[in-house]
């Protein structure tokens, strides 16, 4: 028999769900470039209440949303640090530079967690001319790259602090913030109260189509909203996709445990000596270190053999996320094509 393929390349990969399409196709909508569509109104409301910010901002992706934070709070020519696997750096196109102007400076920090030394270290002088200015700290919470490490919040304060008593901006890519919040247990406005800026995203975990959020001060906000228009984001009757977003919050975002739980089932169901997962699984995300050359495309090929999709995550690395659309029932699948991998040579 045949098992269905288990896709487990992203969180992003889900489809909405009978009563997230219901609600899509009830929604009250108007012209959001005039402002006019409630449903968009009422998500940029909620969030914004929810993060602990005074306004928020709809925008199309996750990629947008830290994009625009970015040009919202710096000029070109100035230093923005972060640390050196952050998605803003690493898989959004070169936008930091290409669409701010800005310099961006790397810092490695151990399971991308980031803290305040390390930043500092890498701040350049603001009195000299021949330096970049900094403006700009930006921190990613849950970290993607790290196999969606929590960022401790204790780290956040501490960057937090040590920016603003130098009179720069700390933004946050909580893309999945919602991850970090079920995780730890603390509140969403406990996590985003440190930082200016904050993007939260609805494609991943929370099973939305489309859509994330941008949220922060008033005049951040502005701004954005300028920019967004500038970088082809605004959009018009967005209250049909604003609609799924308020469903998943309504209904998805607690669920995402059971996420996190399928991914620690995984992990611990490892034993293959050539397959190790070297981080804690914090939340949802499993990245498997694959011993020999060429080893991780074939057992991208083994698992797709299996039923089982996953995502090359760099040199000898495999990525395997848990999601909405993934039933407990398959999880003794997944390990057991892990476990039966026979090598790169087999």
């Amino acid at each position: 028999m045949k098992h269905p393929v288990l896709d487990l390349r992203s969180d992003t990969v889900t489809r909405p769900s009978a009563g997230m399409r219901k609600a899509m196709s009830e929604a009250e909508v108007g012209d959001d470039v005039f402002g006019d569509d409630p449903t968009v109104n009422r998500l940029q409301e909620e969030v914004a209440a929810l993060l602990g910010k005074e306004a928020a901002l709809y925008v199309p992706s996750g990629t947008m949303g830290n994009q625009l934070a970015l040009k919202a709070q710096t000029s070109p020519g100035d230093q923005i640090v972060l640390e050196d696997g952050a998605h803003i750096y690493r898989y959004e196109a070169g936008g930091p530079a290409a669409l701010s102007g800005l310099l961006v400076t790397c810092v490695k920090a151990p399971g991308g967690r980031l803290d305040w030394p390390e930043v500092a270290a890498a701040l350049n002088p603001p009195d000299n001319v021949h330096c970049a200015p900094p403006a700009l700290v930006c921190l990613e919470n849950t970290h993607n790259n790290a196999g969606g490490r929590v960022l401790p919040q204790d780290n956040v304060l501490r960057i937090a602090e040590g920016a603003h008593a130098r009179g720069l901006r700390v933004h946050l890519d909580g893309a999945r913030l919602w991850h970090a919040h079920v995780a730890t247990g603390l509140p969403l406005a406990e996590l985003a109260a440190p930082v200016d800026t904050v993007s939260v995203c609805f494609s991943k975990g929370l099973g939305a189509p489309v859509g994330s959020v941008v949220a922060g001060d008033r005049d951040a906000i502005i701004k954005a909203h300028r920019f967004r228009k500038l970088f082809g984001g605004a959009m018009r009757q967005a209250g049909i996709l604003a609609a799924a977003c308020l469903y998943a919050l309504e209904h998805n975002l607690e669920r995402l445990a059971e996420d996190h739980a399928h991914a620690a089932f995984i992990a611990s169901g490892l034993d293959h000596p050539a397959l190790k997962v070297n981080h804690p699984v914090d939340t949802n995300i499993v990245i498997i270190d694959v011993e020999g050359a060429g080893a991780d495309a074939a057992l991208l090929r083994h698992l797709e053999s299996r039923g089982v999709l996953g995502v090359g995550f760099g040199a000898g690395r495999v990525r395997l996320i848990p999601n909405l659309d993934t039933p407990a029932d398959a999880l003794d699948r997944v390990v057991g094509a892990l476990n039966s991998f026979p090598g790169a040579d087999a």
